[in-house]
């Protein structure tokens, strides 16, 4: 999978909607105070002084003091340094207008009123301050959206890291099973031993190189169980009875590769009775395009004992399950009359 990683800074954000940002909200000034004063040469000097000024400490405060006294829980000290930001950029900002703008620092007063005065700095501070609040919620807005996308991502990674494992478990579970049935066709001397190991190759070239993607079609899967079979008849001849009944357009369906192999092994596994004879029952079913059922049927021959070494594939694929389709699908086994039954529903 293909991951865009996304750093947690304001520094992730491409430059041009920085600039974009400053330049719509200073035209947007530039209009609101001309308008408001009927006098755009002055807003637009005036802005042309304070912007800069703001852009500064607006930039100051996410770059520096919230990285580095809020997110480190130094409240008091940030306090400290913003207000004193806040009362540099006060004087530069008055001093500035006064000399370079206007003697009349404060036009919009319906009264005159001189700098450094209480109500001139709280009016000042209180536009800073707006300013400021203003960039640092565009910023952590940002920042929130980004640690979402960052945490899908590796939820994702976790999720596909998980499922590979749970499938590279299922792999050497299947060849030592197999290798183990060619072992003993090779102590027997059997003729068959070529065509096992022809069988094998096929089923390992699918398990090795077909199943690399997340999703398989339906059909390899089904070629692939009937290719398992088959190298099982090999083994246990006229003595497997099997059947597989598919109902519904399969054409076009894709699903998780080896998702049914542990089942199959397990009607080898469990379903050989002392005459060596296993009879397996498959059925491939579509229903209303929306999910596919899975139903396997084969002889129980009881020989499990407490205490015996249980293989992982039920658990393997139920933790597959889980994983890929989280509630959305149904999964159930039974014994009935010497006859092991496994359903699986899954949304496709």
């Amino acid at each position: 999978m293909k991951l865009s990683w996304i750093e947690n800074t304001s520094s992730s954000i491409p430059r041009k909607y920085h600039i974009l940002f400053w330049v719509g909200y200073f035209l947007f000034n530039v209009i609101k105070w001309g308008s408001y004063f009927e006098d755009y040469w002055y807003s637009l000097k005036s802005n042309l002084v304070v912007f800069p000024l703001n852009i500064i400490i607006v930039y100051i405060n996410i770059y520096y003091l919230l990285p580095n006294f809020i997110l480190e829980r130094r409240y008091k000290t940030y306090v400290f340094y913003l207000l004193i930001a806040l009362g540099v950029t006060y004087v530069i900002r008055t001093e500035l207008i006064f000399f370079l703008v206007s003697e009349n620092i404060w036009p919009e007063s319906q009264t005159p009123q001189s700098a450094y005065s209480f109500n001139h700095i709280l009016e000042v501070l209180i536009g800073i301050i707006y300013v400021v609040s203003l960039g640092t919620a565009i910023k952590l807005t940002v920042d929130w959206a980004f640690e979402i996308q960052r945490v899908k991502d590796l939820q994702k990674i976790q999720l596909r890291t998980e499922l590979n494992f749970l499938k590279s478990q299922i792999q050497p579970h299947f060849f030592f099973n197999t290798l183990n049935n060619l072992y003993a066709l090779a102590l027997e001397k059997s003729d068959a031993a070529p065509s096992v190991i022809l069988k094998l190759s096929d089923i390992m070239q699918y398990v090795l190189y077909d199943v690399k993607e997340p999703q398989v079609r339906l059909l390899n899967e089904i070629n692939y169980i009937n290719n398992y079979i088959d190298l099982e008849r090999l083994r246990f001849g006229d003595a497997i009875e099997s059947r597989i009944d598919i109902s519904g357009e399969i054409e076009d369906v894709n699903l998780p590769p080896l998702l049914f192999l542990p089942f199959i092994e397990n009607c080898f596994k469990h379903g050989v009775n002392e005459n060596n004879n296993v009879k397996i029952l498959i059925d491939f079913t579509i229903i209303n395009n929306e999910y596919l059922e899975f139903k396997v049927d084969n002889t129980f021959a009881g020989k499990e004992v407490a205490g015996e070494r249980q293989g992982i594939g039920n658990k393997n694929v139920r933790r597959r399950l889980e994983l890929l389709y989280n509630s959305k699908f149904e999964l159930s086994t039974s014994l009935k009359e010497n006859m092991y039954k496994v359903r699986l529903k899954i949304p496709i």
